[in-house]
């Protein structure tokens, strides 16, 4: 299913709380998003139990239970974990990841909140979830019976969100310094080949590996874990990152003029990652239209160019990654290019 409308996790708790009430929800986003512990804070914020099943691990019976004789009738008996007395949010995670056998079962769980017999909870809470196929998951196409049973809902990845949750959940310094400068970061397409690849939930990982190493952490151990939980191009910038806190390299020194761009062969790594700040810092903060220039715009984008001769006379390549447009919506502002081209012309030539 491809999303149209999204929401943020902030959203998503507001959408919950409105929707899910009423009718059942199922909530599409790609891995490590935090799909599941937004479900499990939503339930723990209206003082309900969270009963979670794993779709791709169910079969039929775990769902409508096991025949039972008794006066000479069968009824089933559904399983211990679904049949409670009391009202409780049931999550159903990876629901499209289970076989179309299982999703026939839950046809009258979510719409009618019954299995056999036994009828849930009134105030009890039904929220499914699941990755979306070109998130190169396990997924199956899920029914239309079932899909018409649920109301949809599309999260995204907010950095602003996820760094306000961060704050208070003891996600190391590092890592929240990082995404503060390279928001774009935080979440990345799962790649196409078993590798690696950065969500918020795999820079929680780093954030706990970071933690746990402490004082015996050393530039080795940190290359090994960001390229064990990060996207291999996040990971190459974030080991630039960390050696630049150890450098006498400053972003905001080099931009004022106090610093030069690093120089040895053994800090091209700082280089690449300094560069890609600046770049990162010139979208951020130049406008779109040169008729939106304020004086501190017009001194940025003079210092810019300096500083982008600067850096080809070290390395071409880092130079031309600053200005080639990169990912869609992620270029520098047009005005900007047109003096480059005009000023620097040779920068923005394209490789034969």
């Amino acid at each position: 299913m491809n999303p149209n409308i999204t929401v943020t996790q902030k959203q998503l708790s507001e959408f919950l709380l409105n929707v899910a009430l009423v009718r059942p929800v199922f909530i599409w986003g790609a891995p490590g998003i935090g799909k599941s512990s937004l479900v499990e804070n939503f339930a723990l914020e209206l003082d309900l139990p969270c009963v979670s099943l794993l779709g791709s691990q169910l079969a039929p019976e775990d769902l409508i239970g096991v025949p039972q004789i008794k006066d000479g009738t069968s009824s089933f008996c559904p399983p211990k974990m679904i049949a409670k007395e009391k009202p409780y949010c049931l999550f159903l995670d990876e629901l499209n990841a289970c076989s179309h056998e299982v999703q026939k079962a839950f046809y009258s769980l979510i719409n009618d909140r019954r299995i056999g017999e036994y009828h849930l909870p009134e105030g009890s809470i039904i929220i499914g979830a699941g990755n979306r196929a070109q998130d190169n998951a396990i997924v199956k196409p899920m029914s239309s019976a079932l899909i018409n049973r649920m109301v949809h809902v599309h999260l995204k990845v907010s950095h602003r969100d996820w760094l306000e949750w961060a704050r208070h959940h003891n996600i190391h310094p590092w890592v929240l310094e990082y995404i503060q400068t390279r928001p774009d970061h935080l979440w990345s397409q799962p790649p196409k080949t078993e590798e690696p690849f950065s969500t918020p939930r795999s820079w929680h990982m780093l954030s706990d590996a970071l933690h746990e190493y402490g004082t015996d952490l050393n530039p080795q151990w940190t290359e090994i874990l960001a390229n064990g939980c990060l996207t291999p191009h996040h990971a190459t910038q974030f080991k630039g990152f960390i050696k630049q806190i150890n450098s006498q390299y400053q972003l905001k020194s080099i931009i004022k003029g106090e610093t030069s761009w690093p120089s040895q062969p053994e800090d091209r790594d700082v280089l690449y990652f300094l560069a890609q700040s600046f770049r990162s810092q010139l979208i951020k903060e130049l406008p779109p239209e040169k008729k939106q220039l304020s004086s501190s715009h017009q001194e940025l984008a003079h210092r810019a160019k300096a500083l982008l001769k600067d850096l080809a006379a070290l390395s071409w390549e880092i130079a031309q990654m600053v200005v080639a447009e990169q990912d869609k919506g992620s270029t520098l502002p047009s005005w900007l290019m047109v003096e480059i081209v005009r000023d620097l012309p040779r920068l923005v030539q394209k490789k034969k």
